[in-house]
């Protein structure tokens, strides 16, 4: 089985595109292989995964934490999301940049998002699966984020695709613009 490694606008942000069998019983599809994402500059440990369920017109995001930061291997395994990722890394020539992607049960690929990025999505259908593994723990104290909608990203969210009202949680409502996390610095450099 071989996989398709892609790099994307952002470094070290990469789009993969996992080798999938089809046949007359179903599919086989492999995400992960430690020594094919060395090869291509991915050295992660997986210490949890997590999946979630959204219904269309869900947002979630944009979530990092401030310690403990998280590398993420992204897939939608149901329906389809716009996923995206903004760079927070202080001494990046792309601070402040986004990067958005289309991944869905379809394409089956997986979006790797490393260390000192933020992440969200806009779930395009009903009943969407994404997983998630992560390289560290979850830790609800620093646990951040930085406003989906803030002006100085732009990040064009596709809410045209989306009937009706988007659905966000308090908590992301919330969150502070970019500007002020900058002048937070939350992340290590």
């Amino acid at each position: 089985m071989s996989f398709l490694f892609m790099k994307t606008s952002l470094e070290g942000l990469i789009l993969i595109e996992p080798d999938c069998h089809f046949d007359e019983r179903g599919y086989f599809i492999k995400e992960f292989e430690k020594g094919e994402f060395l090869k291509n500059g991915i050295d992660i440990e997986i210490y949890e995964t997590f999946e979630s369920m959204s219904h269309k017109g869900t947002l979630r995001g944009l979530h990092f934490q401030s310690k403990f930061p998280q590398g993420k291997l992204i897939r939608v395994t149901r329906g389809s999301a716009f996923d995206v990722a903004v760079d927070l890394r202080v001494n990046s020539p792309t601070l402040g940049r986004w990067a958005g992607f289309d991944l869905d049960e379809r394409n089956n690929c997986i979006l790797y998002i490393p260390e000192g990025f933020a992440h969200g999505f806009l779930a395009l259908e009903d009943e969407t699966v994404i997983t998630y593994k992560c390289t560290d723990r979850y830790s609800k104290p620093h646990d951040s984020g930085i406003l989906w909608n803030d002006e100085d990203l732009a990040i064009k969210w596709p809410l045209h695709l989306i009937e009706g009202e988007l659905t966000i949680s308090e908590r992301d409502l919330l969150h502070p613009s970019f500007r002020t996390y900058l002048k937070t610095l939350s992340l290590p450099k």
